[in-house]
């Protein structure tokens, strides 16, 4: 039976946890070209790299962090898996060292999906051949397993949950004690891409002892042996572990010549060049017996040939050129960090989450999710809550009052991590589909790009003065403001710690994003009407963020009233004059209590509009003086981890600081 076969046999749909990994995405890949309805699980998209490369649709990707019993839940229940392969493990490499880490990713994180399996649902394990530790020569399955570190004690512990599930909760399981896998998409940094990524240059890598021995099984095997064990979990297999090697014993020295013949390298390895890992051993290789038996599967590809297929494939690839930088730089695919203020905007907050995310993967990038909760009175809170629930990417920020949308866009700014920020309203009127169009002026060069509304699905009248708005506010300002640009935009980095560093307290963002300066251009959109209830803005509300941006942004008005004073003084000198002159020539002109009238009320109007403006000037002094906080924040979520007191909030933003 061939694999398409075995694939089309399995019970969908179909979970891969850990598909952003080397067997994982393999995994993946392979049963994705024969079905649909199989899906890749990822809790962080800075390690999706293959995802990405491999160009997986938006739809076939879940986000799910299974350190959070809830997150898995929710995938369970909104796909309804019937087969599960488990392949979410942390510790493997030398550099996976956050010894708690390790056990909560291979322990806790196991015991999360399996409590949500029945028995109607076929879950496979990837296990390692790490646990048999120091007994390591040709072990069967029913040998004593010696671990020899802490991602061995992890992966012994999830084989007796795996067995464990089986016998008490009926749940069809097995457990794939994996030994060395190598082939596509493994990383570079590994032993057997690092060799052929030389031999293909006739040169050799540094090499640990000659006599240090692996059983290698190439990728395309460890794939099949997947589907095998979940096309054959019955009574007599459920529960147990499988060796899932060729049964070969192949040392350093094997492998080295083996290359140098296959591919005519003429060059002397230098052994001992590099130094062993601590758990590498001179015997280690598995007995795959029982997996041939049982699962019926067996390894077919022979070394030679997986070599050369390794090697074709990074012939094939473009390795140096895609696959190398993918894996050293994540940030090659730069984080975006959405920050949304939340007003009123419940209903529409499920929408912009799933429609951010899409965008988001659409353009490959990697994301971060900010809303900002400024105390609506709605059930924003609890929205929120279920989605960081199943995204660790998102954060969810809640103040304790309602300190306006600029106050919200600086209290995400403050925490944002990304290398740009995108400003949106949280009642979808930005729409996150002009997301892309920000993202490639960006990378043209520009520092900012600000959404210019060239027509809003609104009244004629509100369309007229909101245009009225933006050319009188133009005119007037000291610095050039772009026309028709609202809070939505997108800055980088560097402008974003010049907005966050300016000390006055209120602030009006889209003019200091002009004041800010930087390179800067403008992208063309509609602004569409709300998706959900009406606006928060009312007449009274629109005319005082008129206010609020000429009071912030120009002088004209007090130039105004000079003018008009230096007028208004010229025609009272000149009328005095007037009336010297006809007192003089025509004694008897009558005086006019009128004229008196319409004279004081004329300047005692243009006085009053004189001490209002100046009113407005030193109100905005004397708020600066009080050098109050532009905002309070309550709590902050993230992912699955909350913060609640002063000391995590601060110890937070601390770290996301860190990671800046």
């Amino acid at each position: 039976m061939s694999v398409e076969e075995k694939i089309k046999q399995l019970n969908g749909p179909i979970f891969v946890f850990g598909a952003s990994g080397f067997i994982g995405a393999n995994l993946f890949d392979t049963i994705f070209k024969v079905r649909k309805d199989c899906f890749a699980i990822t809790h962080d998209s800075t390690k999706a790299w293959r995802l990405k490369l491999l160009n997986v649709p938006f739809g076939n990707i879940i986000h799910c962090d299974i350190l959070s019993s809830l997150s898995v839940t929710k995938a369970f229940n909104e796909y309804q898996p019937k087969t599960i392969f488990n392949l979410a493990a942390y510790g493997a490499y030398s550099k996976q060292s956050n010894v708690g880490l390790i056990y909560d990713t291979n322990v806790i994180g196991t015991v999360n999906v399996l409590e949500n399996c029945t028995s109607e649902i076929t879950y496979v394990h990837a296990g390692s051949s790490s646990e048999y530790g120091y007994n390591s020569a040709a072990p069967t399955e029913k040998d004593e397993v010696m671990p020899n570190s802490h991602y061995a004690v992890s992966k012994v512990s999830a084989s007796y949950l795996v067995q464990f599930y089986s016998k008490v909760h009926h749940i069809p399981t097995v457990n794939l004690r994996l030994y060395s896998i190598y082939g596509d998409w493994e990383e570079p940094d590994r032993l057997i891409p690092r060799l052929i990524e030389n031999v293909r240059q006739k040169k050799l890598p540094p090499f640990v002892s000659p006599d240090i021995s692996r059983d290698f099984v190439y990728i395309s095997d460890a794939v099949e042996a997947f589907i095998c064990a979940a096309n054959n979990i019955n009574r007599e297999t459920s529960g147990k572990s499988f060796n899932i090697a060729s049964g070969e014993k192949i040392t350093m020295r094997d492998l080295v010549d083996t290359a140098i013949k296959t591919f005519a390298v003429n060059t002397v390895p230098v052994w001992g060049s590099m130094e062993n890992r601590k758990w590498d051993l001179a015997e280690w290789y598995g007995n795959p017996s029982q997996a041939n038996l049982l699962l019926h599967w067996k390894a077919k590809v022979s070394l030679v040939d997986g070599l050369r297929k390794t090697y074709e494939w990074q012939e094939k690839i473009n390795y140096e050129n895609e696959i190398i930088p993918a894996f050293e730089k994540p940030q090659l695919n730069p984080v975006i960090s959405a920050i949304i203020a939340c007003y009123k905007d419940a209903q529409a907050i499920p929408f912009m989450y799933e429609r951010l995310v899409k965008t988001f993967n659409d353009v490959k990038v990697r994301y971060e999710i900010i809303f900002v909760n400024d105390c609506s009175p709605d059930n924003t809170l609890e929205v929120l809550e279920e989605i960081c629930n199943k995204d660790s990417n998102v954060v969810a920020i809640t103040h304790s009052r309602n300190f306006g949308s600029q106050s919200a866009f600086l209290s995400g700014m403050e925490i944002a991590t990304g290398d740009a920020v995108v400003l949106m309203d949280g009642d979808l009127q930005d729409p996150p589909e002009v997301i892309p169009a920000f993202i490639k002026k960006w990378q043209e060069g520009y520092d900012i790009v600000y959404g210019r509304r060239v027509k809003r699905e609104t009244s004629l009248l509100l369309n007229f003065f909101y245009k009225l708005f933006y050319r009188l506010f133009s005119k007037l300002s000291y610095v050039k403001i772009p026309l028709d640009a609202g809070d939505f935009s997108l800055i980088n980095r560097k402008a974003v710690k010049q907005l966050v560093a300016l000390p006055e307290t209120d602030q009006f963002l889209r003019g200091l994003r002009a004041w800010v300066g930087f390179k800067q251009t403008g992208v063309d959109y509609v602004r569409p009407e709300r998706m959900f209830g009406v606006s928060t803005n009312n007449w009274r509300k629109n005319f005082w963020w008129a206010k609020k941006a000429i009071f912030s942004f120009s002088f004209a008005p007090l130039e105004f009233m000079s003018y008009l004073g230096f007028i208004c003084t010229a025609v009272a000198f000149v009328a005095a004059i007037f009336q010297i002159i006809a007192r003089l020539l025509y004694p008897n002109i009558p005086h006019g209590i009128t004229t008196i009238i319409v004279l004081v009320l004329f300047f005692g109007g243009v006085q009053l509009l004189a001490m209002s403006f100046i009113g407005e000037y030193i109100s905005k002094i004397f708020e600066e003086t009080k050098k109050r906080p532009k905002f309070i924040r309550t709590t902050i979520r993230k992912g699955d981890k909350r913060y609640n007191t002063n000391e995590e909030i601060n110890t937070f933003i601390s770290q996301q600081l860190k990671n800046d």
